[in-house]
């Protein structure tokens, strides 16, 4: 936008013989330095969580609203002939709100929004990522809205995104003053934090794509549309959003940006993920010993410490203090009031006489989790470990005690992701339940133990007795119906949590009624959905989410107890 004329020359401009037709895509007045560019960052502040993708993160200077769109399409506007010259204004390079971040000098076209080309397998996989991108533009070519009318069908969660998207894409188009040509607002549907624009591709648009793509293939004309936008707008950084690696490496290869969208990933790294313990540091007592207070509550200790490991903790976090010629101390934060926690001693279910259904800890992440499974406060646990910690056993004996024992719920519930994980049988016959009857082996195995190991003296009509009690305690459901459901008093065990999408995940812990214990168990290192990776799995996204909180609970566990060839494949292979 040009700046304003002199005031000496404003009389001259307004006569109507000064002005002319032309576009306002031209550059008038290009002397003003542009501001610099904003990049997309996640609205909720949290640091692993990453705004659609990795490369459109630089930090938005304070106090400096984000430049406007320039629209695909150039209207027709009335400019002067001649437009009085502009001086420069000295451009403040020791400013750190104009500086670039490195110190380099910036790209060509990075003072201005970027323009990025989602894939379909984007909206597919996250029908609200249309507003995930902040101030930055979004252009969806017409094959995207043909591949997306061919998915639509189905009960799939794949088509239900699909046809969510259809419908977001159709409040958009349908909002009062909208013009395709000059984009749609994206903000208009009351999602503010997208502040940039939606164009549609009304056009056709050539390309001089190498003859060896063919150009039936929807890869092949999405990419075409990227190298023809980036070739129709040079002043701007036209980047391809998809979650296909090959489509990215094509683009790559025809010279052009491309990048995964990320958004849906709550860590970066799955080695950063929320464990539920954490070492004292060997000088705590040292430090602890003028501020410490202490006092017994039943068979419990309790301690009021402070200090800067405090900072460290989360409610229901496990604390632990190991060092030779010392006293061990194993604890669970139950309190943190400003710069002072406090901590609760554990029941120590490694000795016998606090067997669980005859199951006893083996280590110190197994009794860190019994406390938490045992614990009438504790409403929703998640278990996370290699093959043969003893994640199902320990639910299932923890359920069994509170449903058979101490009345505490009425009956176990449990079902899994059913994924296969080689080539699927096909149709199973019989029941719900009994459909889920081959999804089930590690009930059965796990049942097999407990039961033995409860009626050991009990004879054949014993364990057959047994067996038939805790059959009629268990239910196993599948999760394709549990939409619409509410459990009251029951204790819900979900299996192979790891292959949960997050919407997946809040639809099975919303089901839960007064109540009701939800326990969430995975290995993140064996995901078999195709797009869910360890940073977007279900159970990493219900870990990061309930960290924190006072009724919540997490636990890794780290050691497997199954048998030392199990241990050992789990390392090496």
């Amino acid at each position: 936008m040009p700046l304003p004329p002199a005031p000496a020359k404003r009389a001259a401009l307004l006569a109507p013989e000064a002005y002319s037709l032309r576009s306002t895509s031209e550059e008038v007045g290009t002397d003003v330095p542009a501001a610099p560019a904003p990049a997309a960052r996640s609205g909720s502040g949290r640091p692993a969580r990453r705004a659609a993708t990795g490369a459109a993160r630089a930090r938005k200077p304070p106090q400096e609203e984000a430049p406007a769109a320039a629209p695909l399409s150039p209207p027709v506007a009335l400019v002067p002939k001649s437009p009085p010259p502009v001086q420069k204004p000295a451009r403040t390079t020791g400013s750190p709100a104009l500086a670039p971040r490195t110190g380099k000098v910036r790209a060509r076209g990075q003072g201005k929004p970027r323009l990025f080309v989602l894939d379909t397998n984007v909206l597919l996989h996250d029908p609200i990522s249309l507003f995930r991108f902040e101030e930055h533009d979004i252009f969806l070519p017409m094959i995207v809205l043909e591949e997306l009318d061919g998915h639509k069908k189905g009960m799939t969660e794949v088509a239900r995104n699909g046809r969510q998207t259809s419908r977001t894409l159709d409040a958009l188009a349908a909002q009062a003053g909208g013009d395709m040509s000059q984009g749609l607002r994206l903000s208009a549907t009351g999602h503010q934090s997208a502040r940039g624009l939606l164009f549609f591709q009304t056009e056709p648009l050539t390309d001089d794509l190498p003859a060896s793509l063919p150009q039936g293939k929807a890869d092949n004309q999405i990419l075409g549309v990227v190298h023809a936008l980036r070739g129709k707008h040079p002043d701007r950084e036209v980047i391809l959003v998809s979650k296909d690696i090959n489509m990215r490496v094509k683009a790559r290869a025809l010279g052009l940006a491309a990048e995964d969208y990320e958004n849906d990933k709550t860590l970066d790294d799955g080695e950063l993920l929320y464990s539920g313990a954490l070492a004292l540091p060997t000088d705590f007592w040292t430090r602890q010993s003028k501020t410490i207070e202490s006092w017994q509550s039943g068979s419990h200790t309790f301690y009021r410490v402070s200090g800067p490991a405090v900072s460290q903790f989360h409610i229901n976090q496990f604390v632990y203090f190991e060092a030779p010629g010392e006293p061990s101390l194993y604890a669970r934060v139950t309190e943190i009031r400003d710069k002072t926690a406090v901590l609760k001693t554990l029941k120590d279910y490694t000795h016998l006489k606090n067997a669980i259904w005859g199951v006893t800890s083996r280590n110190r992440e197994q009794n860190f989790a019994l406390n938490l499974l045992m614990d009438p406060e504790i409403d929703f646990v998640t278990l996370a470990g290699t093959a043969g910690t003893g994640k199902t056993l320990m639910a299932l004996a923890s359920g069994l005690t509170q449903v058979l024992d101490e009345r505490r719920y009425t009956e176990i519930i449990m079902t899994r992701a059913t994924v296969s994980v080689g080539e699927d049988i096909g149709f199973l016959p019989g029941t719900e339940e009994e459909k889920m009857g081959p999804w089930m082996g590690a009930l059965d195995d796990n049942l097999e133990f407990l039961a033995k190991g409860d009626a050991g003296g009990a004879g054949e009509w014993g364990r057959a007795a047994t067996n038939e009690l805790i059959r009629s305690r268990i239910k196993v459901k599948s999760m394709n119906f549990m939409r619409g459901r509410t459990f009251m008093n029951k204790y819900v065990i979900i299996d192979e949590a790891q292959n949960l999408t997050p919407k997946q995940m809040k639809t099975l812990i919303t089901r839960a009624g007064p109540g009701t214990k939800i326990i969430c168990m995975g290995n993140l290192a064996q995901i078999d959905t195709p797009y869910l990776t360890e940073g977007s799995s279900g159970l990493t996204y219900a870990v990061d989410r309930f960290k924190g909180w006072p009724h919540g609970g997490h636990i890794t566990l780290a050691r497997g107890e199954r048998s030392r060839l199990a241990d050992f494949a789990s390392e090496v292979l």
